[in-house]
């Protein structure tokens, strides 16, 4: 409330849910991270499929919808809406904007980009964490990880090859979309003190929301019921494939799961192969390797920087 008096009281925080207790156990860790890509991957899959039928922003809103409802029903299990108290709405609804960016920024870019080039293309999202560290959250970052960022960037040229004849312009929307997902993942950093991870996310399901449904009318066309049940599955797909690797990092540590992560590509040369007939090409793959194995280094650097802070 913006013209609310001085001395009217804040309105009272829920206290962040205790984390549940971590278990090892790496190599059901590693299970559900190869279950999530599927997942993950299949939402990416329905989610090009439907771009062919109704404009990015349709597939973006039913997939938020389901999201949303989601996000509700556990919320409402789990306390009520008090549990959407938060003491930095701020920097909830600028997540909030991130991942709606990031999400309608990456469907746009497999509108026209075949799968696997653009999974392999968001796979530079750790490296812009590493950059935008410094100005937002003024981290001081060692000559090892820049250059392990420098690395995973020239990874990007190789998949996006500007000014060459395999060259698309929607691939500046898969980097947009990785940016994004960067900046929401330190919007999450910076609230992860104060607040409750079913908070953030029941945040980020309800801006997302509402920000699609004001510009979502501008480009609406009819759905039938195979593409509102696609939109669903894609909703269902996507929040379950996040919600296994939630669970997956209870079970191992982040250096050890993060080399599994990058199976997505296979999945999305296979889905890519079976069901549009396109295959990444030497480049495409050439450069995916070089984004993962700076993305790695970069993981690995954190740990031993965390370890030396703990």
């Amino acid at each position: 409330m913006p013209n609310a008096p001085q001395t009217e009281p804040p309105p009272p925080v829920l206290p962040a849910a205790p984390l549940p207790m971590r278990r090892d156990a790496p190599l059901r860790g590693i299970a559900f991270v190869l279950l999530a890509s599927i997942f993950l991957t299949s939402a990416d899959m329905v989610s090009k499929l439907l771009t062919q039928q109704i404009s990015p922003l349709q597939v973006s809103w039913l997939r938020y919808c389901t999201f949303t409802l989601i996000m509700l029903g556990i919320v409402w299990r789990s306390g009520g809406l008090a549990r959407l108290s938060t003491q930095r709405p701020t920097l909830q609804v600028l997540r909030g904007i991130g991942l709606l960016a990031s999400s309608v920024l990456f469907v746009m870019a497999l509108r026209y980009m075949p799968l696997a080039d653009a999974t392999a293309t968001g796979f530079v999202a750790p490296l812009f964490v590493t950059a935008l560290s410094i100005p937002i959250l003024r981290e001081t970052i060692g000559w090892r990880r820049w250059t392990a960022t420098l690395v995973g960037f020239a990874g990007v040229l190789i998949v996006v090859r500007p000014g060459g004849a395999g060259f698309q312009i929607a691939s500046l929307l898969a980097v947009a979309s990785a940016l994004s997902w960067a900046f929401a993942m330190i919007m999450t950093r910076m609230m992860s003190r104060t607040e409750s991870p079913l908070t953030t996310l029941a945040y980020s399901a309800l801006v997302g929301l509402c920000l699609l449904s004001l510009a979502v009318p501008f480009v609406w066309t009819p759905v039938t019921p195979t593409v509102l049940a696609m939109g669903m599955f894609v909703g269902l797909s996507s929040t379950m494939g996040h919600w296994l690797i939630v669970l997956a990092y209870r079970h191992g540590d982040a250096s050890l799961l993060a080399p599994f992560s990058y199976i997505q590509l296979l999945w999305a040369s296979l889905f890519g192969l079976f069901v549009f007939s396109v295959l990444p090409d030497l480049w495409t793959l050439v450069g995916a390797v070089i984004i993962a194995g700076s993305g790695l280094y970069t993981a690995h650097r954190e740990r031993i920087k965390a370890r030396e802070a703990g």
